[in-house]
């Protein structure tokens, strides 16, 4: 009876499994749980084997019944990677940064051949690259940086030749490029391996690689041999970072490699010749490759005082005749390009007028069509100018939000400017951004904001707000920033109308930010990949963070705003259709963000009203108005009597007029004893920082080590 009990226990029992029973594919995955030794935010409690499929597990992503998405980010995850993931047959994209995964990568995990999407950034993988990472003939992203892999690239990877986004960084890869790295890998848009141990030279055929954008960065290796002149053969868009090296020789002078700085290169106590202040010695100089063309001997390059060349030829100049014959068909040259030029503008404005009237110019065999033709790009170009990015591109390794967590996040208006909208978001687990829109247009410009942006998503110091990601599409353009609590300087400074309460800023505490933007400046200026000019520095983009350290804002966003087509009536659909941000405002108080630098800001130099291109000494004055802002508590345009002046003109006509320094001073630092002599240096400081020549005044490193040397308790 006991037995007969028994057997019918099991059957039922089996019967359960047959009813809910998972298939292949969840059986797969649910080795991947098992895998997992912790789960502290309980990522995988609803993968069930009582299930029928894995479609509806957290992190999955199902199309017709099969897994092709297994998106498992930044959740703390401790576990390996078991090679059971290569049998989901349809699976296309696995994205598991920023957790905890240790152990190697598993060669079965490259069974997976029809595989778009490796991202395994910032765990503890170890072990080297299996040579099966080449069956993956569909890969176009790996980015397996910020772990512990070793070994050399393998010579399989070439295979890969869609891949367009490669980032082994911060690993410990060893040994030379496989040959035929630039020939094979002809669709990478970006490369990293900096912080490495490659060695060799850089393959010549990396010039190849045409479909770069922003930056190659090499950096941090051990490559050595000389710097090929094939790389000036890259986009000139293209910044090629080759600091920290071996490398040695003359650096080449040519395309992409032209007019980079010093930063590139700097590290490399081989190098030799511009930019770097090292000259080439003239054995150097004629080994080293050139770029330059060969001039033959026989060239006729210098003549004698009676004019004959030196071999004693007479040497035959121009008449009278042939002088102005010459300039006669110049003239008649340049009048026939011009009137070319002015027909085919007419066109063009035909065409335009016609388009804003509502015809369609664009259409097979219409006359609109054929009045365009004139300036028309090849099919090629325009392809690519006309690209579009409708998904966010995270530019940092602690990025764990997805485009859409970001348009069900809750969101209320920061402020308003002519350069765009910025809102405070709170996603759902409780992540705090900033997020400034830039606008509608500029929709053939996305490879020109895709380098700016990626370049100055790179910049990372304690003192420079940090770009997380971006967004871009025609009708919208993002730009997500980590969310800065306590405000801007301006309002730390002068409170805000409708405060309740208003504490004013103790010396000590002033002195920490002025360091701290004179930290971030130095960085931009000396550091940064490309010694950076800021161009609009003012208390209202420098903003403070919990406990008032102060982040550098809205560096390069004139730039970007220029590029994305951004004008101060910025509204689109994009915000009504898909993420009604609008009606979320956290009240009816906003702050006004300040736009680009403009003729009348007190921050401007002197200068900025005459020369076009930026310079660092810009930054240096803006930097000295509010250093005299912080000291005087005053507003940048002072009231005297009637009239109002500037805050550089007020100081100096106090000087002049010999005023005590109580007279200068914020009325709240007035009383802090055992302050004056700090206060006094910090203002001999501002006051050589807003020189009215700009050579007179001194680099930001110099500002920040003068600062540094003031002794001060801290709070």
């Amino acid at each position: 009876m006991v037995l007969a009990l028994v057997w019918l226990f099991l059957f039922l029992c089996n019967s359960f499994l047959l009813v809910g029973s998972l298939n292949d594919e969840g059986v797969a995955l649910l080795s991947l749980k098992q895998s997992i030794g912790y789960d502290p935010e309980r990522s995988l409690d609803n993968w069930n084997s009582s299930d029928n499929n894995p479609c509806s597990w957290n992190g999955i992503t199902c199309r017709e019944g099969k897994v092709v998405s297994i998106g498992i980010p930044t959740k703390k995850l401790v576990g390996f990677l078991p090679s059971a993931l290569g049998s989901l047959t349809a699976l296309r994209h696995v994205n598991l940064r920023n957790n905890k995964f240790y152990g190697s990568l598993p060669a079965g995990l490259f069974d997976a051949r029809g595989l778009q999407s490796l991202v395994l950034v910032g765990n503890a993988i170890s072990g080297s690259i299996p040579p099966d990472v080449g069956k993956l003939s569909y890969l176009q992203t790996l980015d397996l940086s910020y772990n512990f892999l070793n070994g050399s690239l393998p010579t399989s990877l070439i295979q890969c030749k869609r891949l367009r986004y490669l980032d082994l960084s911060k690993n410990n890869f060893t040994g030379s490029l496989p040959s035929g790295f630039g020939t094979a890998l002809f669709s990478l848009e970006k490369l990293d391996l900096s912080y490495n141990k490659v060695n060799g030279s850089i393959p010549s055929d990396m010039g190849n690689l045409s479909s770069l954008q922003g930056t190659v960065d090499l950096s941090h290796n051990l490559f050595s041999s000389s710097i090929p002149p094939s790389l000036g053969n890259l986009p000139e868009k293209v910044y090629i970072d080759l600091s920290y090296n071996n490398l040695s020789g003359q650096i080449p002078q040519n395309g992409a490699l032209v007019n980079r700085g010093p930063t590139a290169f700097i590290g490399n106590p081989g190098l030799c010749g511009p930019p770097l202040k090292d000259p080439c010695s003239d054995t150097a100089g004629a080994n080293a490759s050139s770029s330059f063309p060969f001039i033959p001997n026989s060239f006729p390059s210098s003549t004698t005082d009676d004019g004959s060349d030196k071999s004693g030829n007479k040497s035959r100049g121009l008449s009278k005749t042939d002088v102005i014959a010459i300039v006669v068909s110049n003239i008649v040259g340049i009048c026939f390009i011009g009137a070319l030029f002015s027909y085919c503008y007419r066109k063009v404005c035909n065409c335009r007028k016609g388009k804003d009237e509502g015809g369609s110019n664009f259409e097979k065999g219409s006359k609109g069509r054929k009045e365009c033709l004139c300036f028309r790009k090849d099919e090629s170009e325009t392809l690519s100018e006309t690209v579009e990015q409708h998904d966010l591109v995270p530019l940092d390794m602690q990025v764990g939000f997805d485009l859409d967590e970001l348009l069900k996040a809750s969101a209320f208006v920061l402020g308003k400017s002519g350069i765009g909208i910025v809102y405070k978001v709170v996603l759902e687990d409780g992540l705090t951004l900033a997020v400034r829109r830039l606008g509608e247009g500029g929709s053939q410009r996305f490879k020109e904001f895709q380098s700016e942006v990626e370049a100055i998503g790179k910049l990372r110091h304690p003192n420079i707000a940090t770009l997380r990601a971006y967004y871009w599409s025609v009708d919208e353009k993002l730009l997500i920033y980590d969310f800065i609590p306590n405000g801007n300087l301006a309002t730390a400074i002068h409170g805000k109308a409708g405060m309740p309460s208003f504490t004013p800023l103790r010396w000590s505490v002033r002195l920490r930010i002025i360091r701290g933007v004179a930290k971030g400046l130095t960085y931009l200026h000396e550091f940064s990949p490309k010694k950076y000019v800021h161009g609009d520095l003012k208390p209202n983009n420098i903003l403070l963070g919990q406990n008032l350290e102060p982040h550098i804002a809205d560096f390069g966003l004139g730039r970007l705003a220029n590029i994305a087509g951004a004008s101060p009536a910025l509204q689109s659909n994009w915000v009504a259709t898909e993420k009604p941000w609008q009606q979320q405002s956290a009240s009816s108080e906003v702050i006004t963000v300040s736009p680009t630098i403009s003729s009348g800001s007190c921050y401007q130099a002197p200068e900025a009203l005459k020369i076009v291109k930026p310079s660092q000494k810009w930054d240096i004055y803006s930097y000295g108005v509010i250093l005299l802002e912080m000291i005087s508590g005053r507003s940048p345009m002072v009231q005297v009597g009637t009239s109002e002046m500037d805050m550089v003109r007020w100081i100096q006509l106090c000087i002049e007029e010999k005023k005590p320094l109580s007279d200068v001073l914020d009325p709240y630092l007035v009383g802090e004893s055992g302050r004056e002599e700090e206060i006094v240096a910090v203002l001999k400081i501002a006051l050589a920082c807003v020189q009215t020549s700009p050579e007179r005044r001194p680099s930001m490193r110099l500002v920040s080590d003068a600062l540094d040397k003031l002794t001060t308790s801290t709070d």
